[in-house]
């Protein structure tokens, strides 16, 4: 028996597609490749996505199937981007091209149509409307300027997928040919069209025109954050030191950044000290202080003080390629609401054929002139193409994910920013979210009849938190070094006892650091002084017990700042009617305390949660009705962010949550909690604006034109700068403050 092969994930540039119908018929073809798990293929950003099994396929099958049904297909890489770009520019130009030479021949029977129109004889407009001459003039328009249409045409009717092109080409087609009859057929000289095809395909290459230039402005976010990659690098090998361009720079490599340069990869600092602008990828403007043993990352500036540092991280792995890689992916992403324009695009242009037959024959009956009921069919194939309906969601998914970015919000995709829409309940874990997550020690006591000197306490307390990686642990072990105490006692048997403590054998003793919990759990006597620690839990203070076997040693107490602009954060997401609650292990008193400082009630505070019952919390409010987020540190909180409807991380770029979220907040800021519901609110808004438009742009224009209301001309320009209002309007986001 096979076994089943790896599942792997590419994406393919498209070219080719010029409506819904086409990425859907890309879609449908690739999905029926034998292995393919799933498809995605995304008209905006003119990419598809395909999960598959390569014991199957492989990449160069999926590209075979595209191209079989008239598409272009091309592996979506870094070997390749430089190939895809020049292709994209290389066909604007040509559509450029294209567009002047269709309106210079156009132009001459727009011209001679006016005249006729205004009654204007003379020798100019009689020599215009000669049939010969629009013959000459139409041709080239039609079938060398217009064979795009044709060849689109061909493909889409051989695939049984009618799509624009078809539209197109039966419209300009019907106009060209009825015009051939009139003018060298029926004897009507006078009854010509040619300008009528020629226009139209004339306005609809520069809808296109303007369509492709919009579509790489909505892709300004990913080349802004390209254009942040450092070319060169300043490396010291064998004690020289080297220029050289940054994809050389090796592992481990020594580089040296001079004030006013740029870091050309993540690492970490060996010498001296500096700040740092780390705008591009927190969002903050606010320079950062970095000295020895900080990180760094590629793209960010070195303000003023010159630092060297080993790489850590290159090439494809530093944390600004991995963002721009997520909003690549976030930008080639759906929505889920585009499945409700990607089924009615799928049935739209055959309805649309029927539609324009049935106008042919009932005008032409009703009004007895077929050639005024040929031009009102025209017209009802020209305004319907459904070039808006695709373009509707993911035009504005690519701006709203790259505003995103350059907020230091990074969105996972379409899906994870619908969700963020419905939020209206979140919860917060404490440590690093709420607070600065940098806790230092404020107490420390001797228990009443303990019989070791302080010196002694906290030299095992250091000892056994010197073994722990809890950001507690680590106040602690600081705490003691400014002390001056050993900690360098030996530790066997080390324990670390999830939302309890830590245990651990020092001189053949065993000890226990932790809450009341572990000491009851231990049946360990409680001597301490049971009012002073009321007291400081009520201050919001974390308290730990040194405890043996038989007693209570000592008594340290640990605070966590709250960072400045959690109350605010807090309070604009209430505001906005989202229930906000806080989730941590300490106990209630401290809790409630911490509450109290961001304007939180009691019953929005979960305290004593321990890590395996934080997803518990986030379901229990899901059963409650409520579309929850979580928003955590992605890793001690992963259970959480699984279950919830939408996880958010907090983070620098560099932790695992950028691959695990559905958000990643960059500063680790919780204003940015607010900017991403109001971000997604934005962006649906824009969404539902486009779809509007583009569903009551063609249900208004077909009747309207199948009675005749518009003329075929109109019919193409309105059809063209439809899709460029749609995607204007999707560029307007660019404009909101969050």
């Amino acid at each position: 028996m096979d076994q089943a092969g790896h599942i792997e994930v590419e994406t393919l540039a498209i070219s080719g597609m010029t409506c819904a119908n086409c990425s859907a018929r890309i879609e449908k073809e690739l999905n029926n490749q034998p292995g393919v798990k799933n498809a995605n293929v995304n008209l905006a950003t003119e990419r598809a996505t395909v999960q598959y099994e390569d014991s199957t396929t492989d990449v160069e099958k999926l590209i075979a199937s595209v191209e079989k049904i008239g598409y272009g297909a091309i592996l979506f890489d870094e070997e390749h981007k430089r190939q895809i770009e020049a292709n994209k520019q290389a066909e604007i130009s040509k559509m450029k091209r294209d567009l002047i030479i269709s309106a210079l021949l156009s132009t001459p029977m727009v011209i001679a149509m006016i005249m006729m129109l205004l009654k204007i004889h003379n020798p100019v407009s009689e020599f215009l409307h000669q049939p010969l001459v629009q013959l000459a003039l139409a041709t080239p328009v039609q079938f060398w300027i217009g064979a795009r249409f044709y060849r689109g045409a061909y493909h889409a009717i051989k695939t049984k997928a009618p799509n624009m092109d078809v539209l197109v080409a039966i419209g300009t087609s019907a106009a060209y040919l009825l015009s051939i009859y009139n003018g060298f057929i029926s004897g009507h000289p006078m009854d010509l069209y040619f300008e009528t095809s020629a226009v139209i395909i004339t306005l609809i290459l520069l809808g296109k025109y303007l369509e492709q230039n919009a579509k790489n402005r909505t892709s300004g976010a990913i080349k802004q954050l390209m254009a942040l990659q450092a070319k060169t690098a300043t490396v010291i090998r064998d004690g020289v030191e080297k220029v050289i361009p940054t994809e050389e720079v090796l592992l481990n490599d020594v580089v040296r950044v001079r004030p006013g340069e740029q870091v050309p990869v993540d690492g970490v600092i060996l010498e001296g000290n500096t700040t740092i602008d780390e705008s591009m990828l927190t969002g903050e403007s606010l320079p950062v202080e970095k000295s020895i043993d900080d990180g760094v990352f590629g793209g960010t500036i070195n303000a003023n003080g010159a630092i060297t540092f080993k790489a850590t991280q290159i090439g494809s792995e530093t944390a600004l390629s991995r963002i721009i890689r997520m909003v690549e992916e976030a930008q080639g992403s759906k929505a889920p609401i585009q499945a409700v324009a990607d089924k009615i695009s799928a049935i739209f242009v055959p309805i649309v054929l029927v539609i324009a037959l049935l106008t042919l024959i009932i005008s032409g009956l009703v009004i007895g002139d077929w050639e005024v009921a040929l031009l009102h069919s025209v017209a009802v194939l020209v305004i319907a193409c459904p070039c808006a309906l695709g373009l509707a969601t993911p035009t504005a998914i690519m701006v709203g994910t790259g505003l995103g970015a350059k907020n230091g919000i990074l969105i996972k995709g379409g899906e994870s920013l619908e969700r963020a829409s419905h939020i209206n309940a979140i919860v917060v874990d404490k440590t690093g979210t709420i607070t600065k997550g940098k806790p230092s020690v404020t107490n420390f006591y001797l228990a009443d009849d303990s019989f070791l000197k302080g010196e002694e306490v906290l030299s095992i307390l250091g000892s056994l938190e010197s073994s722990s990686e809890h950001p507690l642990a680590k106040a602690i072990v600081h705490y003691a070094q400014t002390e001056d105490v050993s900690i360098n006692k030996e530790v066997n048997e080390f324990k670390a006892l999830v939302g309890a403590g830590i245990s651990g054998i020092l001189d053949g003793k065993l000890y226990f650091v932790g809450t009341k919990r572990l000491l009851s759990e231990n049946d360990i006597p409680f001597y301490a002084n049971d009012e002073l620690v009321l007291k400081m839990e009520g201050e919001g203070k974390t308290v730990m017990y040194l405890a043996d076997q038989h007693a209570v040693l000592g008594v340290i107490a640990v605070a966590d700042e709250v960072k400045e602009t959690s109350a605010k954060a807090i309070q604009e997401l209430q505001d906005q009617g989202v229930e906000v609650y806080m989730m941590t292990g300490d106990n209630r008193r401290t809790a409630e305390f911490i509450g109290s400082q961001v304007n939180l009630d009691s019953q929005h505070v979960f305290a004593e949660v321990l890590p395996e019952d934080k997803a518990n919390y986030v379901k229990k409010l899901q059963d409650e009705g409520k579309f929850v987020a979580m928003v955590g540190d992605g890793i001690n909180d992963a259970p959480a962010i699984a279950m919830a409807d939408v996880g958010i991380a907090m983070g620098t770029g560099t932790d695992i949550a950028m691959e695990t979220a559905d958000v990643t907040l960059m500063n680790g800021d919780l204003l940015n909690l607010s900017k991403t519901t109001t971000l997604s609110h934005l962006t649906m808004r824009k969404i539902k604006q486009n779809l509007f438009w583009a569903f009551i742009y063609n249900t208004i224009g077909i009747p309207f034109a199948a009675i005749g209301f518009l003329n075929p001309i109109i019919a193409g320009g309105a059809m063209a700068f439809s899709s460029v209002s749609v995607l204007l309007n999707s560029l307007s986001l660019n404009r909101k403050k969050l």
